[in-house]
């Protein structure tokens, strides 16, 4: 290598020898290019001498020598800088380049390139944007000095691009897009500030124009990195199968690109395409064998297909890699509560929390312990432990006040959860006082006066905020309202408003299953029947258009074979969902499969105690098997419940009907009572 280093060091020094003994450009005419092109050339040769000698001073002086030479005979040459610049850093004399380059400007103020080198090397001092690490003083003057070059030569398309990266570094978004925008103006196919635009478009989270200039640079350069960056824009707009096909793209050109199969692999698994997000993952899990992210995933995948011994496995996989993960022993938590294991998935819960509590916390690590804390609420809610519940969403509160209305939000659905609607009208005042614009409060304050059967009150507050955002969101909880009100007239009017508004098949797939809901409860079946198979057409494995397709045939006696098989996909999918397992039971009790019944209404009974419901169908079971005083029990039970119903979900006609088995069921045994001993 060394001696390869000499001989071509000594081709550089004879080619620069014949330089020096032939008459050079300038001698032989005026020509100011040709002049430059021939100092650029010896510039470049002893640069290239530097390089390969540690940046001996002679070498570097001729080249900064030759370099200014050309730099003085073409000015409007942008690269010329550039090189120069790079020579400067290259060779550690960055002061020595500002101090002469502040002497141009001072001999000449409107000297461009002086800007341009000045601007170039305060760039480079600026520091890592990746790490926040920025010298704040390099950045103001950096953007001084590309101002100065774009306002004395506005046709500079790189002066731009650089304009722009150094607005968008310091955050300012308006003058960064302008500067971007007027170097597109000069070159449309500028990758560069294309690049810079889907980047400053993605950072204000403007994902479809992000798409769009990743689409454009797409189609201008094709390659890996870029299509991996459209990619990730569509990621972020949710549009999976469209970054799934553009990393499919990508694959191509790149096959061994363990990043892009990484990236279509996270895409299958957000889409649902588990069984080829699987092999992905385990191509890359041979590929990198000590990374735990890889059967940390197969785990969450397997655990999705109700695989719970793959998922089990691939979990302790991930564990023996990364203990300390506390990724890995989240997913503990979801592995235990998908067996079915709740004590155990709470306690998992609360010894992580124990054990990462902090007197103080960083950004990372409160956001992550609030992620934490809202989970254990939920699954205290879920486990019919309210004040636990509470407790945990105030504490998530404390920990971060912006989160304040949410977690109060968490706090009123709890109390609305185990029926203390006077406590959760308590928390939704003292909430509304303290975030009084906060639309989801609101939208919960509307729909708790719904429970408390003022109705119009409900409405009306839902309506106020129609005034100002007429948004599918706010059209979806008035559907919702006026289906607790029974205003069916008007819930159809907003569900078409909100389909208006519904661009996605996962928007679509919403409005259809509310609407099949309020024709089922206008008994308008074969309408309510169409929209469930819609949605079911789009989403084969939407749990609840299953089950409630599968119970409106069990309720009406129709259909059962069908309704068995709807409801039993339904419970596949969510096998710990107390409605769906009632739905499993009521099917088994209209085909008459009695024992079959009894055992999952039972089950469904221990996941959801509240529900009258579930209370009168094991009545019913226990009626039919005749055990009179175990149905009796049941259907007391139920009307307990109605009773503290809310005003919006008290059914009348089912409180009826109840009482009527009650007594029929009372009759009958008195009259078994009295009915004399048999002999033997």
């Amino acid at each position: 290598m060394l001696m390869m280093q000499k001989f071509v060091a000594l081709f550089l020094l004879g080619a620069l020898a014949a330089a020096h003994t032939s008459p050079s450009p300038a001698v032989q005419g005026s020509d100011n290019r040709a002049t430059a092109y021939y100092h650029f050339a010896m510039g470049h040769l002893y640069a290239e001498l530097a390089g390969m000698y540690g940046n001996r001073s002679e070498y570097v002086d001729k080249a900064i020598e030759h370099y200014k030479a050309a730099i003085q005979a073409d000015p409007g040459a942008s690269f010329l800088a550039q090189e120069l610049t790079d020579l400067y850093i290259q060779a550690g004399r960055l002061r020595e380049a500002v101090v002469e380059a502040e002497q141009m400007l001072k001999r000449d103020p409107g000297n461009v390139e002086a800007h341009r080198i000045l601007g170039r090397i305060y760039t480079r001092m600026i520091g890592d944007p990746a790490t926040g690490r920025l010298d704040e003083a390099m950045l103001r003057r950096a953007t001084e000095q590309f101002e100065q070059v774009t306002a004395k030569d506005p046709s500079d398309v790189d002066a731009w691009v650089t304009l722009g990266r150094l607005y968008r570094m310091a955050q300012n978004s308006v003058d960064a897009e302008k500067a971007f925008q007027k170097a597109l103006e000069l070159d449309p196919d500028n990758e560069y500030a294309l690049h810079g635009l889907a980047l400053l478009y993605s950072d204000l989270g403007d994902t479809r124009t992000a798409v769009e200039m990743w689409r454009r640079l797409a189609e201008r350069n094709p390659h890996p990195r870029v299509l991996r960056a459209l990619a990730s824009s569509l990621t972020q707009a949710r549009d999976y199968k469209g970054a799934i096909e553009t990393l499919r793209r990508a694959l191509q050109l790149a096959p061994k690109d363990l990043e892009i199969k990484r990236d279509l692999a996270e895409n299958l698994l957000l889409r649902e395409e588990y069984d080829e997000a699987a092999r992905f993952y385990e191509e890359l899990a041979q590929a990198q064998p000590r990374d735990p992210q890889y059967p940390l995933r197969l785990s969450q995948i397997y655990r999705q297909q109700r695989d719970l011994a793959k998922a089990r496995e691939a979990h302790q996989r991930a564990q023996a890699l990364d203990p300390n993960s506390l990724e890995v022993q989240y997913n503990e938590v979801n592995l235990l509560e998908a067996e079915g294991r709740f004590g155990e998935a709470i306690a998992r819960l609360r010894r992580i929390l124990d054990s990462t509590a902090r007197v103080a916390y960083g950004p990372p690590e409160k956001a992550n312990r609030v992620i934490l804390l809202e989970r254990l609420g939920l699954m205290y809610r879920a486990g019919e432990q309210p004040e636990e519940a509470v407790a945990a969403f105030r504490q998530m509160a404390e920990l971060d006040p912006d989160l304040g209305a949410r977690a109060a939000a968490h706090i009123i659905e709890t109390y609305r959860a185990v029926k203390q609607f006077d406590r959760a009208a308590q928390e939704s005042e003292a909430a509304l006082q303290r975030y009084p614009n906060d639309r989801m409060l609101r939208l919960l304050r509307a729909s708790l006066l719904a429970d408390l059967g003022r109705a119009g009150e409900a409405v009306a507050e839902a309506r106020k905020l129609l005034e100002n955002n007429k948004d599918r969101d706010t059209y979806l909880a008035l559907a919702q309202l006026y289906e607790k009100t029974k205003d069916f007239s008007a819930m159809a009017q907003v569900l078409e408003e909100a389909e208006r508004q519904s661009e996605s098949d996962e928007e679509k797939e919403i409005i259809y299953f509310m609407r099949g809901a309020m024709f089922e409860r206008m008994k308008r079946f074969d309408e309510a029947e169409a929209e469930f198979r819609k949605v079911l057409k789009m989403n084969p494995k939407n749990a609840s258009a299953l089950n409630y397709l599968g119970y409106m045939f069990a309720d009406r006696a129709v259909n059962l074979d069908e309704a068995l098989d709807l409801i039993r996909r339904a419970v596949e999918l969510e096998p710990y969902n107390g409605a769906f397992l009632d739905s499993l039971g009521w099917v088994y009790y209209r085909l008459g499969r009695l024992d079959e019944a009894e055992r999952f209404l039972r089950r469904a009974l221990e996941l959801v105690p509240r529900d009258p419901t579930v209370n009168d169908h094991l009545g019913d079971v226990y009626y039919r098997q005749g055990r009179i005083e175990e149905a009796i029990a049941q259907w007391q039970a139920a009307l307990r419940e109605w009773e503290t119903a809310s005003k919006a979900e008290f059914d009348p006609d089912e409180v009826a009907k109840v009482r009527m088995k009650l007594e029929g069921a009372k009759t009958r045994l008195a009259k078994e009572a009295s009915r004399p001993a048999q002999p033997k």
